[in-house]
């Protein structure tokens, strides 16, 4: 039985979006919500019919906002901006994503200040709850007047244009709907620039790459302990006294965490008396101060979309209780880029420190294990290549990386001539999680065959049980052999919080909630 999740708009929670991301539970609307919007539609009923020029509402978009609509064409002014507007390009956005778009928009509109009907956001949960995902082109947002072109893919299927998904079928979107037991809507005033106006998009590819990133930090917190031990590093550079000086919040819990993991090694406690070596390397060193930065980074970026999932974010902004429209620039996604912005560099961060451990773990004079983590180098290649290809993507991110909120082209013939690009800034951070994702899974491979040749000393409980798992599916690395399969195994341990879970079970790593 599926769960089921209450939505009450605009309070939506870091926990709440996890749950919907994971277990796609059956979405239920407030029961308050119908009377208020039932009562937002009559007073767009009442503005119409005042006369009054209203953008968006009886007259045309951007730069036609001066031309005026008659009232028999309004909706078809709302039904042709949609279709006008679906002009998006590129594979489909994935289905987690575009469930999130669905939630989001839903979410937006249920506050009563878009002024749209209630029919409109109960077919919105209902194409979610019955399965119907529109296909949504990844490519085709500046991220300014909203996510128009993704948006409007996603509501060619509210009237019943457009394609969807629908029961592992790709399907015209009147189709997909009647399949699921659903009716398109017919788009009154204001409707179609509420649905089309808006950062969900890039929010809801913001957001799913957070919380992709909140795992890749946890697992390179234990994937940088595993390396401190196989290298044979000293953990006097965790110590409290140290970070408390500095007083930098995320250092100090990630300095913490590095204790804990190390608490009660037998490697560590082999070399801490007679060990010659006054400092280790940075990467092995400065790993609270690099994790502990980007930690504090990704709870800010945390912070700043959890507000936008909650935001009224489409043009013009109508007050009910006044029977007033605004037109402002709620849809200007300028948060969601630079939050994204900062996401990306977190990461990349957090991926270019590892490679840097992965490298010291390979040269036999750094880590005092064989050369390239194999016997019988020269004959063996061992890590050689895997290194490279570490140090591949760790470079690919640093142009990846490149803050897009800083690009701006002009559209709209002018009349939208700054944008904040917030839909590319967040997509791309899917990309760099994945590269770090796979130099993580390159460092956790690495570091669990040192400590395999320091045996019989052995790590501390939570290393242990994270290198005892990773030997489930992946064996010593004797002699060279096919390495990508033990890559993608190592990728799958990851992904899955498997590793995470498994080095955790007697402490608690940080959260992005704890900000």
């Amino acid at each position: 039985m599926k769960p089921v999740f209450t939505l009450i708009p605009g309070a939506l929670d870091l926990a709440s979006l996890r749950s919907f991301i994971l277990d796609q539970p059956e979405i239920l609307l407030e029961p308050g919500t119908e009377p208020r919007l039932r009562e937002a539609a009559r007073s767009v009923d009442r503005i119409v019919a005042g006369g009054a020029a209203v953008y968006g509402v009886n007259t045309g978009f951007g730069k036609l906002a001066k031309t005026r609509i008659p009232d028999e064409k309004l909706r078809d002014l709302q039904r042709n901006l949609v279709l006008s507007h679906a002009a998006g390009i590129g594979k489909p956005l994935a289905e987690p994503v575009v469930r999130l778009i669905l939630l989001l928009k839903a979410n937006g509109l249920a506050r009563g200040y878009s002024g749209v009907r209630y029919e409109i956001v109960r077919l919105l949960l209902d194409m979610l709850n019955r399965g119907v995902i529109p296909v949504i082109p990844e490519k085709g947002s500046v991220g300014a007047s909203g996510d128009l072109a993704p948006l409007a893919h996603m509501s060619a299927v509210v009237i019943g244009e457009g394609e969807a998904f629908f029961a592992g079928e790709r399907l015209p979107g009147a189709v997909a709907l009647e399949r699921a037991g659903l009716r398109p809507v017919e788009l009154g005033p204001k409707e179609g620039l509420a649905l089309l106006n808006g950062t969900q998009t890039s929010t809801a590819l913001a957001l799913i790459a957070l919380f992709e990133a909140e795992t890749l930090h946890q697992t390179a917190l234990v994937t940088g302990a595993l390396t401190l031990d196989a290298a044979r590093g000293t953990d006097a550079p965790f110590d409290p006294r140290l970070h408390a000086l500095r007083g930098q919040k995320g250092q100090i819990e990630c300095a913490a965490i590095y204790r804990a993991l190390m608490a009660g090694s037998a490697i560590r406690a082999s070399h801490e008396i007679d060990d010659e070596r006054v400092q280790d390397p940075y990467c092995l060193r400065c790993q609270p101060q690099v994790m502990g930065a980007a930690l504090d980074s990704l709870r800010h970026a945390a912070h700043v979309l959890l507000i936008e999932a909650n935001a009224v974010s489409d043009n013009p902004i109508h007050f009910p209780d006044t029977d007033e429209m605004i037109s402002g620039g709620n849809f200007h996604a300028e948060p969601v880029a630079i939050a994204a912005d900062l996401m990306a560099i977190a990461v990349s961060e957090i991926g270019a420190i590892a490679e840097r451990r992965l490298a010291l773990l390979v040269d036999p004079g750094m880590s005092g294990l064989p050369p390239f983590l194999v016997n019988d180098s020269g004959v063996n290649s061992g890590f050689m290549i895997a290194q490279v290809t570490a140090a591949a993507l760790a470079s690919e991110n640093k142009t990846l990386a490149h803050p897009a909120s800083v690009d701006s082209l002009p559209t709209s013939a002018n009349q939208e001539d700054h944008v904040s690009m917030a839909t590319f800034a967040a997509r791309r951070v899917g990309d760099i999680n994945e590269n770090v994702r796979t130099i993580l899974g390159i460092e956790y491979l690495s570091a669990v065959q040192g400590l395999d040749f320091l045996a019989p000393l052995r790590s501390s409980a939570p290393l242990v049980a994270a290198a005892a798992l990773l030997r489930e599916t992946v064996p010593f690395f004797a002699q060279d052999r096919l390495f990508t399969p033990d890559m993608e195994a190592a990728n799958a341990l990851i992904a899955s919080g498997a590793l995470v879970h498994a080095a955790s079970q007697s402490l608690k790593l940080p959260t992005l909630d704890a900000a």
